[in-house]
């Protein structure tokens, strides 16, 4: 069994709604509107203007500097490229395409002769043309992870914890698509020089856990399942790390400072797709779910499928539904309209019922402690809050607010309903802008003190 990690919580998992139900293929939607960022880093360019015609797998947004590049997901004629709604908040430059219907392969999906003799050079560029990013949410660039880690890890992870409730692709994928998952791990494996890939997974997967330890044993692969206790937020990427390996990430640090490297279930499949068919990230899988949902499903859709296609495809939403969240009830983000689309990132899409609106207008602290006992980052959340109400920037970054995970389990725990997880935020905001002020303060006087030289020396 692996070990603890600091903190966290114990929330009912409710994912009976649809663990047991196989992923379904969602009829193809007449329009698909693609955001032109679904990755960490810079919005990608468009390749493509309006009146062209596009097909699966062609790329149609190109990145510079941090990034990965994005493609068409249905064959057919681009209808706009124009900003469009999204799931982060405003609005997004993005790609809208009218389907033909024909799921037309584009002539740049070109799969390997022979995907087993490939070099770690080649698979990471085609891990890198195929615009693979953490699916879990996450969504940094996964070839950048890779090249970076190659020589400096010795322990690479695939995350199968999926601790937030309500969302199973990730178990069903185990379920149904084990061959996809260890084959992509042995690809990692293989890319990083590693002797075996440790696969982590709570204990309420067991079916999950059995499913792919027979295609180990049957492909003598180099990957190892290792049973996680259920806590949530077991799938962070710290935690992870300390859960298999007994090593702490450093404060403000990332999983390879301790040689570890961390990739999704569904990047996992992702890659070996791209190393085997050269197929992109084209489609996502998505639990849609929540009391306000009729009938609950793990759908899988091609990327930029509107989501109120997805409520319609589960029975539509009950009269009584008022909040819509992208993502997980601990971290997911909750939306004002049903018209984004579905992105790399998106793992589910959940709706709940007037019955579980628990939030208090003007909540107290009471001092439980409850909330320090909780946090898996070592942080003391009451005092966080306290600055962030306050503007204390300096006191914020002392505290340090910018390792918070956002993970939602001090909120969870609160008695007094504090609205801690979104005053984390907002402080981090209030940091950023504080810190880009300084430096623009600082580069004013360089420049001052630089201009009365010239001056002098005139």
């Amino acid at each position: 069994m692996a070990q603890a990690f600091f903190g966290g919580v114990h929330p009912h998992d409710m994912k009976a709604a649809t663990n047991e139900k196989a992923i379904e293929q969602l009829p193809a939607p007449a329009q698909v509107v693609i955001p032109m960022s679904m990755h960490f880093g810079a919005p990608c360019t468009p390749l493509v203007k309006v009146g062209d015609r596009v097909k699966v797998g062609q790329k149609i947004g190109e990145f510079k500097g941090l990034g990965a590049p994005i493609h068409a997901s249905v064959s057919g004629t681009v209808k706009a490229v124009e900003p469009r709604p999204y799931s982060m908040g405003g609005n997004i430059m993005s790609v809208v395409i009218d389907n033909d219907m024909q799921d037309e392969v584009s002539e740049e999906v070109q799969a390997p002769a022979n995907p087993d003799a490939l070099s770690t050079d080649e698979m990471v560029e085609i891990v890198k043309n195929a615009g693979i990013v953490g699916m879990g949410g996450a969504t940094f660039p996964t070839h950048v992870k890779i090249s970076g880690g190659i020589g400096k890890v010795d322990t690479v992870i695939i995350n199968g914890a999926e601790c937030e409730p309500y969302i199973t692709g990730d178990h069903r994928a185990m379920l149904e698509r084990p061959e996809e998952i260890i084959g992509g791990a042995t690809y990692l494996a293989k890319m990083f020089g590693v002797e075996k890939v440790v696969i982590g997974v709570e204990v309420n997967k067991q079916n999950g856990i059995d499913k792919m330890n027979e295609v180990i044993a049957q492909k003598h692969a180099p990957v190892v399942v290792e049973p996680l206790r259920c806590r949530y937020p077991q799938g962070g990427e710290k935690q992870l790390c300390q859960a298999i390996t007994g090593k702490q990430v450093p404060p403000g640090g990332l999983p390879s400072n301790i040689g570890c490297a961390v990739f999704n279930i569904n990047t996992t499949v992702a890659i070996f797709r791209a190393i085997t068919t050269g197929m992109p990230v084209v489609r996502k899988v998505v639990t849609v779910s929540g009391s306000g949902v009729v009938e609950p499903k793990n759908v899988e859709c091609p990327i930029g499928t509107p989501v109120s296609c997805l409520f319609d495809y589960c029975g539509g939403l009950k009269d009584n539904t008022y909040k819509i969240v992208a993502g997980g009830p601990m971290m997911g983000m909750a939306q004002y309209t049903a018209d984004i689309p579905v992105a790399k990132g998106t793992g589910a899409m959940l709706a709940f019922c007037e019955s579980e609106e628990q939030t208090v207008e003007d909540p107290q602290c009471i001092r439980c402690g409850k909330c320090v006992a909780a946090c898996p980052m070592h942080l003391e959340p009451l005092f966080l809050y306290q600055y962030a109400s306050k503007g204390l920037t300096a006191e914020l970054d002392a505290a340090h607010i910018m390792d918070c995970m956002e993970c939602g389990a001090c909120a969870y725990t609160c008695p007094a309903r504090l609205h801690l997880t979104h005053m984390f935020k907002t402080g981090k905001q209030l940091l950023k802008d504080q810190m880009a002020r300084d430096r623009a303060a600082a580069e004013a006087k360089k420049a001052a003190e630089e201009t009365k030289k010239e001056a002098a020396a005139k």
